[in-house]
């Protein structure tokens, strides 16, 4: 099981024939992911050869998902064009839009994420590494060989520290790792992958990566204290920033106790949370709770 992805997710990948798309096309591909073409309107008819692996290009989404039952869509398209590249997505129908697109306006991406919730489509991001579920599916960006399939779940705001807790944690291994994007409006939170996560029966440990600025981990301390079973462990990119800064990507201004590392911690550990102070200790808590599980079965 994972959520979101499987080996049987039938990928897209809209702006395929870019730079960083063959870039990373070509990597999802080596990580087992079933890519069943590109997109690109005026490359339309082509094929691209991947190291042996042919990979047809389509003029819309919607002619790929017709031809190959295609049912995620990676976005690679540059900020001004991505907004279109997701409700055209969405039109199609498509379930999952992984929009790993940096610099999108928030305007847009508040039209974007709205219209495809309306549509029913699940988007991750944006501004986001994407998801993989190890040793099945790799939609994004993230290393596929710093860890393994496991039974630990990964929801990040990070995409660095997705990667160290990946490789941190890689004996034990992972389920699905979520990274969420850190722009002020994204697709998926959380509470949606908390909410998977719990649904998950191959998923026995939750790790939620967040950091300073906003409410979104205050809201996920209050779904993990009334929804969540499983035990959660946290932590929180920021301890040592200076108050009334913007920070990362976020671009979160902290000011009095709201937003900050201290206040999120405090509400995660009320839900019963355990929250690391560095990522190094936040994988030595997950490794006691997991010993301390095994010791009780």
């Amino acid at each position: 099981m994972a959520i979101h992805l499987t080996k049987d997710s039938k990928v897209l990948v809209q702006g395929m024939t870019g730079g960083e798309g063959m870039k990373h096309t070509r990597r999802m591909l080596a990580a087992g992911t079933n890519i069943v073409g590109g997109v690109n309107p005026r490359k339309a008819g082509r094929t691209v050869d991947f190291d042996g692996r042919p990979v047809p290009v389509f003029g819309s989404v919607s002619d790929g998902m017709r031809a190959t039952g295609a049912d995620v869509t990676v976005v690679f398209v540059p900020p001004a064009f991505a907004k279109a590249a997701v409700i055209e997505a969405a039109d199609a129908g498509i379930g999952l839009a992984v929009v790993i697109t940096e610099g999108i306006p928030v305007h847009d991406s508040v039209a974007f994420t709205a219209h495809a919730r309306a549509k029913g489509t699940r988007v991750i991001g944006p501004n986001c590494p994407g998801l993989i579920t190890p040793g099945q599916s790799n939609a994004g960006i993230i290393p596929a060989d710093i860890t393994k399939p496991g039974r630990i779940g990964l929801v990040s705001k990070s995409g660095t520290l997705t990667y160290q807790l990946m490789y941190e944690l890689r004996d034990i291994g992972f389920s699905t790792c979520v990274g969420i994007g850190g722009d002020p409006v994204v697709g998926t939170t959380h509470i949606d992958c908390l909410a998977a996560f719990e649904d998950d029966p191959d998923t026995d440990l939750i790790v939620l990566i967040g950091e300073i600025g906003g409410d979104a981990e205050e809201r996920a301390a209050a779904y993990v204290r009334e929804h969540v079973t499983k035990p959660v462990v946290g932590y929180i990119a920021g301890f040592t920033a200076p108050e009334g800064r913007t920070m990362g990507h976020a671009g979160a201004i902290v000011s009095g106790s709201s937003g900050t590392a201290q206040a999120k911690k405090e509400a995660l550990e009320a839900a019963g949370v355990r929250v690391g102070s560095t990522p190094t200790e936040t994988a030595k808590l997950v490794l006691a709770l997991l010993d301390d599980r095994q010791r009780t079965l």
